[in-house]
């Protein structure tokens, strides 16, 4: 028996599920949450993950049962990809999640307040995979993902924190892991194949709200270059033996901080050398 197992049977309570048990029910009890619009909440103590692995495959868990009315993955994100926002949720590390397909749409795009029980919305830079990132036996390099990357477009995310306690989400950083990192879906918007023109870090995203600028931040500011975030979201799956595939969309984490619109109003990221992407809130 590993240190691990004999650490994990030491601690068991007697008539507790197993891991396997408690990540099918974890699971399920993510989906009834979001379809009852329940409020941020952590989760029963004896369905809670134990660790990062666990958290991530109750994410997978979740995924699979979310996939029945969103269709199947078609890409993947970034969370928390600054260290401040890491330590911020309790966590050690960048927080890697699935996208659906029916939840990726393309600018110009509205959605409904209603549809969230708190809407989240953030400003990224987007990569298509022209190549597949199959798991492998060292970490991925910028070299090694640049040649994956087929276009880069700007891109929206839409996430929903089901009015999340901030004050108290220290508390529940594998939680916010099982729960795919929030994601309810992205905004793209148009792609340029010939992204190599450009300096990536150093573009800069503006976000307007109804026209007014409320923040602004550059490609640099994703894990200091987005080859970079790239390279630490292809290595984070294949650690798990996931390998991203060619026509995945990859978002690697908002230039700007997180925003809430209401309804009624109109954001716009404007990311230099691109079209804008535009979303209506009603």
């Amino acid at each position: 028996m590993t240190e691990r197992a004999r650490a994990g049977a030491a601690g068991a309570r007697p008539g507790a599920p197993d891991q396997r048990t408690r990540t099918r029910r974890a699971a399920r009890w993510l989906v009834s949450q979001h379809r009852e619009r329940i409020a941020f909440t952590g989760f029963p103590p004896e369905v809670a993950p134990q660790d990062l692995d666990e958290a991530y495959a109750v994410q997978a868990a979740f995924v699979r049962l979310k996939s029945r009315d969103c269709g199947p993955v078609v890409g993947w994100k970034i969370a928390l990809s600054n260290p401040a926002m890491q330590r911020f949720v309790g966590l050690h590390e960048s927080v890697a999640g699935c996208l659906l397909d029916r939840q990726v749409v393309s600018s110009p795009a509205r959605t409904r307040a209603a549809s969230y029980g708190r809407l989240l919305v953030e400003f990224e830079i987007a990569v298509e995979l022209g190549a597949d990132l199959a798991p492998i036996g060292r970490r991925y390099t910028r070299a090694d993902v640049d040649q994956a990357v087929a276009a880069v477009r700007p891109a929206l995310e839409l996430a929903d924190d089901r009015g999340a306690d901030y004050a108290s989400l220290c508390d529940h950083g594998l939680q916010l892991v099982a729960d795919n990192a929030w994601n309810e879906g992205a905004v793209l918007g148009p792609s340029r194949r010939d992204w190599r023109a450009l300096d990536l870090a150093a573009a800069r995203g503006v976000v307007r709200l109804d026209g007014t600028v409320i923040g602004a931040g550059h490609g640099r500011d994703l894990m200091g270059h987005p080859l970079d975030a790239l390279a630490w979201l292809a290595d984070s799956l294949s650690r798990r033996g996931i390998g991203m595939r060619a026509g995945d969309v990859a978002i690697l984490g908002s230039l700007v901080t997180s925003k809430f619109p209401l309804a009624g109003q109109r954001l716009v990221f404007e990311l230099d050398g691109f079209a804008p992407v535009e979303l209506e809130i009603d």
